[in-house]
């Protein structure tokens, strides 16, 4: 039997054998599965760096509250306006809700900053702790009376 007189039925069947057979449609299945997932994993390596940023951020302005609280005569509020100051610079994007604490003694100094990292993939809060502590600078005189 010539191709010309086959059956509509073995036609149909030699061509959905044919289909089957080949690999066609392959990478359009491929790309429906993969293009997500690299999206994905983009996205979550952009939450780490916005993340990470965040975090120098609260630790910068740990230290630069540090720095003002613990001078000699310092206090605690010229401390918290200092750490206030460079996260009002620097916060705005990465850091949401920064809140500033810092406590001075007569000996030390110890300065908390608590916040969040701005949120790149939906439904991911990453939170942000810096913390540090230092002792006082204080003036103590030389008690050596040798002369």
């Amino acid at each position: 039997m010539s191709p010309r007189h086959a059956s509509p039925r073995r036609t149909l069947a030699r061509r959905v054998r044919r289909a089957l057979s080949g690999d066609r449609g392959e990478v359009t299945v491929e790309l429906v599965i993969a293009t997500p997932l690299l999206l994905l994993a983009l996205l979550a390596i952009i939450q780490f760096a916005v993340w990470s940023h965040a975090t120098h951020v609260a630790q910068t302005a740990a230290s630069q509250a540090l720095a003002a609280a613990r001078v000699q005569h310092g206090t605690a509020g010229t401390g918290h306006a200092a750490g206030q100051r460079l996260l009002d610079d620097l916060a705005a994007g990465p850091l949401r809700d920064p809140q500033l604490t810092v406590t001075r003694d007569t000996t030390s100094v110890a300065v908390s900053i608590r916040g969040e990292a701005a949120t790149v993939l939906p439904g991911v809060q990453l939170h942000v702790h810096a913390e540090t502590v230092g002792e006082v600078e204080r003036f103590v005189p030389d008690t050596d009376t040798t002369p």
